[in-house]
């Protein structure tokens, strides 16, 4: 399970994190990351599929959903 980096305090920062990355790897199977969900103190990463699949488990304890799984669509118009 991925963390909060230490200089990131409070949860509502994680909308001024920077974008996921290639690096960004979803917790559930390793494919890269689009979506990142805040939990108390901590963070979880999800593939597409992974976040849609556990989204509605979820939301009802998470503080934050950061999806960015539209950029998907955008990558294969270019």
């Amino acid at each position: 399970m991925a963390q909060i980096a230490p200089e990131t305090t409070a949860v509502n920062d994680i909308n001024s994190s920077p974008r996921l990355t290639a690096s960004d790897r979803c917790d559930s199977c390793g494919a890269q990351a689009y979506i990142r969900v805040a939990i108390g103190s901590s963070e979880l990463l999800f593939c597409a599929h992974h976040g849609k699949k556990y989204q509605e488990k979820l939301a009802t304890i998470a503080s934050d959903w950061h999806d960015e799984s539209d950029r998907l669509l955008q990558d294969n118009r270019a």
